[in-house]
C-alpha cells in the first residue's frame, strides 16, 4: 500500500512539474548526510558509507536527464573536509575515484553525451583521484549534452581568492602595473576567472540532510540562486525529493535583486 501511494504521489508531482513552467537549467547539489545515513543503518566502514552516496548519483543523473536539465553540479568534497579523520577522507576519495572511473565507461553517460568536468583545488588531491578525474574528462570532452561538474577539494572562498590571483596574474603577464591591474578588478573580470567561468550560475541549489546553510558552496555564483533544503540524507534522496525542489523553484518569483 505504501509503495502504491508513493508511486501515485510521484506521478502527481511529475505532472505538476511538467505544468509548472520553466524549470532550472542548472541544478547544484550539496551531498550531505552520508555518515548519518550510514549510522542509521549500521554501516560504519567509511568506504562503504561513501560508496552508497556515490551510487545515488546514477539515479539523480537519470532523473535530471528525463527532466532535460542541461547542467548539474555536485559538491562531493570540500577543502574543510581534509580536516576530518584520515579514514573518512580516504573513504570519500576512494568513492570519488571509483565513481569517476565508472562514469568514464558508463554507456548511459556516452549515450546522453554527458560532459564531465571537475573544479576545485585539484592539486590537493592524490594521484589516484586525479587520474580518475582525467579519465572521465578525456572520455567525455567532446560531448554537448548535459554538463556534470564535480566540485572536489572545493571551497567558495578559495575559489574567489584563486580568481583574483588569476586575474592579477594575467594582467602582470600582459605588462600591466599593479595600479593598472587594480583598476581592472570588477565583478565581471572576477567572474571570468572563476572555476566555472563558461557555465551559467546555478538556478537552484539543493542541500540534503536538513542542514540549512551553504557552507561556502558557490559563494559568488549563488547570489541569485534559489535554495531548497531537504531533510533526507543524500544516499536516501528520492525522485520525489528532486521533484519537490523543482516545484518549489517554479513557484518562486525570481527578482535577481530587482
Amino acid at each position: 500500500m505504501i509503495n502504491l501511494l508513493y508511486r501515485l504521489y510521484e506521478r502527481r508531482l511529475a505532472r505538476e512539474v511538467r505544468r509548472g513552467g520553466r524549470g532550472p537549467e542548472h541544478i547544484a547539489l550539496i551531498l550531505d548526510g552520508n555518515r548519518r545515513h550510514g549510522e542509521r543503518y549500521g554501516v560504519r566502514d567509511p568506504r562503504a558509507i561513501y560508496a552508497l552516496g556515490a551510487h545515488k548519483l546514477d539515479e539523480v543523473l537519470e532523473w535530471c536527464a528525463a527532466l532535460s536539465v542541461p547542467a548539474v553540479t555536485l559538491w562531493v568534497l570540500s577543502t574543510d573536509n581534509f580536516g576530518r579523520p584520515v579514514e573518512q577522507v580516504d573513504g570519500i576519495l576512494a568513492a570519488i575515484a571509483t565513481k569517476l572511473q565508472a562514469l568514464a565507461v558508463d554507456p548511459q553517460i556516452h549515450c546522453r553525451r554527458v560532459r564531465i568536468q571537475a573544479i576545485g583545488q585539484l592539486e590537493l588531491l592524490p594521484e589516484a583521484t586525479l587520474a580518475a578525474i582525467r579519465a572521465a574528462q578525456e572520455a567525455t570532452a567532446t560531448y554537448d549534452g548535459m554538463v556534470l561538474t564535480v566540485a572536489v577539494a572545493y571551497g567558495g572562498r578559495a575559489e574567489i581568492v584563486d580568481a583574483v590571483r588569476a586575474l592579477l596574474g594575467s594582467k602582470r603577464r600582459n605588462g600591466a602595473t599593479l595600479d593598472e591591474a587594480i583598476e581592472c578588478i570588477d565583478a565581471e573580470a572576477i567572474s571570468r576567472h572563476l572555476y566555472m567561468a563558461d557555465m551559467p550560475d546555478p538556478d537552484l541549489i539543493i542541500r540534503t540532510s536538513g542542514e540549512v546553510r551553504l557552507s561556502g558552496f558557490l559563494l559568488w555564483q549563488s547570489a541569485y540562486s534559489e535554495f531548497y533544503f531537504s531533510d533526507v540524507y543524500w544516499p536516501a534522496f528520492r525522485r520525489i525529493d528532486l521533484l519537490r525542489a523543482i516545484r518549489a523553484y517554479q513557484q518562486r518569483r525570481r527578482r535577481f535583486g530587482g
